[in-house]
Order: C-alpha cells, then structure tokens, then sequence
C-alpha cells in the first residue's frame, strides 16, 4: 500500500497506521527478540509517512479472542478515518485474512474500506489502478528497511508486480501502478472523491494494410 499511501500525504492528507500483530514468528527458528526487531523497522519504514500504532497482537492468533476486535475497533474510533486500507479476504496470508475479516465486520459499516492487492497479484481482481511511478524508488528504500526479512527478494517480486499492474493499464515503460479493491455497499456506493486519479486511458490501435483493426 505503500505507494498510495505517498500519494495521499502528498495530497495532505493525515495518515495513520495500525499494526496487528507482533512479528514474533516472522522466523524459522524461535526468536524473542524479532518482536522488537520488526518494530523497530515498521517504524523505520514508515518514518516519511506516519507513526504507526503496534497493537502487539501474538502472531498467527489474530480474530481468535474478541479482545482483537475490540482492541481494532478502539483504534478506529480514535482515529475516524475517512477511509481504510486493509487486506484483501482471500490474502495468502491468515493473520492478513483476519484482519481483513475484522475490519469490515466491524467498521465496513462506518468507514468505507478498499483492499489492497494480494501478494504478487494472486487471485485478486482490482477494480481501482493507481500510478505510483512517482514513488517507487521510495517504495523500495521502504521495504528495505526491513532487514530481518531478507528484504532483496520482495524488492525483485515488487518491481515485477507493480509493473505487471501497470502494464495491464497499458502503462509506459518505467511506470508502476499498485491496484486495489473496493466493494460498492451502502452507504459508500461510490468513493471515487476519496482516490487519487487512476492512470490515464492509453487506447491500443493494431494496424494493418487497408485502416485499422
């Protein structure tokens, strides 16, 4: 979500980030101290945009006590957003999934909420693009941050990704777009006034001898 995110601040927009879980098991091997590490790089990571909120949450047992949703649900109300990014529901990933669940039974009715694309596209069918060529290099330095997460790879997996999502915008080389969800329902049947511009329509003309196809 990171690119967005840039967007928004750019616009002066506030924004404000909540973080469920503790990262503790985010390792092959037991490791007491990774709790503390991944906070230190969330923050690291997210130091140009906001001062995220940790909420501590034990890795892999989000959504199984109500506390959880109590606990999300506080921090919601504090901040009041006009708009939440969250997981998508059939994210790879279950704390993700969760969340995901979470935040819209408890707050879909509220706020409006667009979900974010799953782990290199997979199984996600986006119905908002937005370009975030402009921010990508500070996209990168951003996931860099995160050390302990041998953080190379998902730089490689990213670029491929947002440049596949661009591409299917018919996008120019060396542009790079991240794609998004939303879920039209009552009383948010349309947020578009919230978003930043899609990319602009490139049409495709194939030619050949004698006019167009």
């Amino acid at each position: 979500m990171f690119g967005l995110l840039c967007l928004f601040k750019k616009r002066g927009d506030k924004i404000n980030s909540i973080v469920a879980t503790d990262g503790s098991l985010g390792s092959a091997k037991p490791d007491p101290k990774l709790a503390k590490v991944r906070a230190n790089e969330t923050k690291h990571a997210l130091k140009e945009l906001c001062i995220p909120t940790l909420l501590d949450i034990k890795d892999g047992q989000l959504g199984n006590q109500i506390s959880h949703q109590r606990k999300i649900y506080k921090e919601i109300k504090k901040i009041d957003p006009d708009l939440i990014l969250t997981h998508s529901e059939n994210d790879y990933h279950p704390d993700h999934r969760a969340l995901s669940s979470i935040v819209k039974s408890i707050a879909g009715i509220y706020y409006p909420v667009l979900f974010c694309d799953n782990f290199v596209g997979i199984n996600f069918n986006p119905n908002y693009y937005v370009d975030i060529s402009e921010f990508f290099h500070q996209k990168k330095i951003a996931i860099s941050s995160h050390k302990s997460q041998k953080p190379d790879k998902y730089i490689e997996l990213v670029e491929i990704w947002n440049r596949f999502r661009s591409v299917q915008c018919n996008g120019p080389a060396q542009t790079y777009v991240e794609a998004y969800k939303f879920f039209p329902s009552f009383p948010f049947s349309d947020i578009r006034n919230l978003l930043p511009n899609s990319p602009k329509i490139r049409p495709t003309s194939l030619k050949k001898k004698g006019g167009l196809i």
